[in-house]
């Protein structure tokens, strides 16, 4: 079967936030249920507000059956390595950068297939990107990281702007992986160098 690279995208997208959600929920020593559903909502938490905002209903997930099962199987493989990845917090960072690469570049493409003014398609892509680490940290009683401190959504933004100026001149392939590589350097960069937003 062949993939397309944007469906590879999204499939490295879907493991990357479920083992980012079943890292922090292990990391809060949750049962095997709370680990699974945390990944789960990790994953496809950013997508199902995306579709719902675009009218893109029954939303993506409950349509292709494949994509719950990579997140079911990448969380049990995910229990089944812990003690491999035990307590190495640069992990579950590394994983939510990428998957926050990969998200952003994902709900841009389906603004644009949606034929939305590129502003709304950044956003779109924010959304895809962000929204699923925010459920994920609620469920486990954490201020979002979007909405404080940390330089999270601009990653997202300055991915997205990147991804919408780069189509018309390059293959989109090309557009995709420097606007995933962007967006990860960004939020690696802003951590390590303790970059933040002014507070009010």
């Amino acid at each position: 079967m062949h993939l397309s690279f944007s469906t590879i995208i999204e499939i490295l997208g879907t493991i990357a936030f479920t083992i980012s959600g079943a890292f922090s929920a292990m990391q809060k020593r949750l049962d095997l249920f709370g680990v699974l559903i945390l990944g789960f909502v990790t994953a496809i938490g950013g997508g199902t507000l995306r579709d719902v905002l675009i009218g893109n209903t029954p939303v993506s997930w409950m349509r292709d059956v494949s994509t719950p099962l990579i997140i079911l199987a990448t969380a049990i493989l995910t229990i089944s390595f812990k003690r491999l990845v035990k307590n190495l917090k640069v992990t579950l960072f590394l994983f939510d950068a990428l998957g926050l690469g990969l998200f952003t570049v994902i709900g841009v493409q389906k603004g644009l297939a949606a034929n939305l003014n590129p502003g709304v398609c950044i956003a779109l892509g924010t959304i895809t990107g962000c929204f699923g680490g925010v459920l994920r940290d609620m469920l486990l009683n954490h201020i979002p990281v979007l909405f404080h401190k940390e330089i999270y959504a601009t990653a997202c933004i300055a991915g997205g702007v990147c991804y919408i100026l780069l189509l018309p001149v390059v293959e989109p392939q090309i557009a995709e992986a420097v606007s995933v590589v962007l967006i990860c350097t960004i939020r690696i960069l802003a951590v390590r160098n303790n970059w933040r937003l002014p507070t009010v």
